[in-house]
C-alpha cells in the first residue's frame, strides 16, 4: 500500500492494484475567501498543489467523505473524468450526479469494487449545535487480501464513532484529519492535538497519519504545533505528519512509528 498526501485532506492511495483519490480539493491557492466566522481572514487554500509525478486527476476510483468545499470543489468536478466510479455517503449523491458523474455509489454500510472491500463509518464534525449545522460526515475502511486494513476517518473529532471503528476493524493504517479547525465560537470541528494523541493511544500498533493542516484558514493547529504537542505527550515520532506531496509505503509487516 502506498499513501500520498496531496494537500489538506486530498489523498492518493495505491491499494490492491487500484489508484484511489480521496476528498479532492484541486483549486488554485487563494482562490476562495476565508471561511466565515473564523479567527482570521486569510484566503484559501493557503498552499499550492505540490509538484508530483502522480497523475491524481486520473484515478480508478474516487472517495468523497462529505461535500464541504475543502473536500470536494468545482475544480475537482471539472478536472475528473465523468465516468470515474465515485463513492460517497447517502444523501450526497445528487451533488455528483448533477455535476455530470455517471458512476456514483452512495455507500450505506459496505461496498466492494474489484478486490477491495469498503465499509463506511461515521463521526462527529464538532460538538453540540455546531456539529448539527456541519451535517453528516463519513469515513471509510479499506480491506483487501495481502494489504493492511486502512481507515480514513474523515472530518471527525475523537469521539465514540472513530473509537468504535478502530475496535471493530482493527486498522493497521489510520488517517486522521487534524488541524483543530474551528469557528470564532465553539469547540474544534476536526481533531486537535489531544484527539490525535487519543487515536494513537487507542491504536498503539497502528500507523497513524495526521493530515488536514496548513492549507485552510480555520485549521489553527499547524504541523509544527501538532509535532510539538505530541512530543510533550511522549508521543514524539509516533504519528506521521506528512508534507504536501509526501508519501509512505506500508505492508502488514511495517513497524508503526
Amino acid at each position: 500500500m502506498k499513501i500520498q498526501l496531496i494537500r489538506h485532506a486530498t489523498l492518493w492511495l495505491e491499494y490492491a492494484g487500484l489508484n484511489i483519490l480521496v476528498d479532492p480539493m484541486l483549486m488554485d491557492p487563494e482562490e476562495m475567501p476565508a471561511f466565515p466566522n473564523t479567527p482570521n481572514d486569510l484566503r484559501n487554500p493557503r498552499a499550492a498543489l505540490p509538484e508530483t509525478e502522480t497523475d491524481y486527476t486520473n484515478p480508478d476510483l474516487v472517495i468523497v467523505t462529505h461535500t464541504h468545499i475543502d473536500h470536494w470543489d468545482a475544480a475537482a468536478a471539472e478536472r475528473l473524468r465523468k465516468d470515474v466510479p465515485l463513492l460517497c455517503q447517502p444523501g450526497d449523491e445528487n451533488v455528483f450526479i448533477e455535476a455530470g458523474f455517471t458512476s456514483v455509489h452512495a455507500v450505506d454500510e459496505k461496498y466492494e469494487f474489484h478486490s477491495v472491500r469498503f465499509a463506511r463509518t461515521s463521526g462527529q464534525h464538532g460538538t453540540g449545535e455546531i456539529a448539527e449545522r456541519m451535517g453528516k460526515v463519513s469515513g471509510f475502511v479499506l480491506e483487501a487480501d495481502a494489504e493492511p486494513v486502512s481507515y480514513i476517518a474523515g472530518d471527525t473529532i475523537w469521539c465514540e464513532e472513530p473509537g468504535e471503528a478502530i475496535e471493530r476493524y482493527q486498522p493497521e493504517v489510520i488517517v486522521v484529519n487534524a488541524g483543530g479547525a474551528r469557528f470564532t465560537q465553539g469547540d474544534p470541528i476536526t481533531m486537535d492535538g489531544p484527539d490525535v494523541a487519543a487515536v494513537k493511544r487507542h491504536a498503539p500498533n497502528a500507523h497513524v497519519i495526521a493530515v488536514h493542516m496548513d492549507a485552510i484558514n480555520h485549521c489553527m493547529m499547524t504541523r509544527l504545533d501538532l509535532a510539538s504537542y505530541l512530543a510533550s505527550e511522549q508521543l514524539d515520532g509516533q504519528v506521521l505528519i506528512p508534507r504536501d506531496g509526501e508519501s509512505f509505503v506500508f505492508d502488514s509487516k511495517t513497524e508503526p512509528g
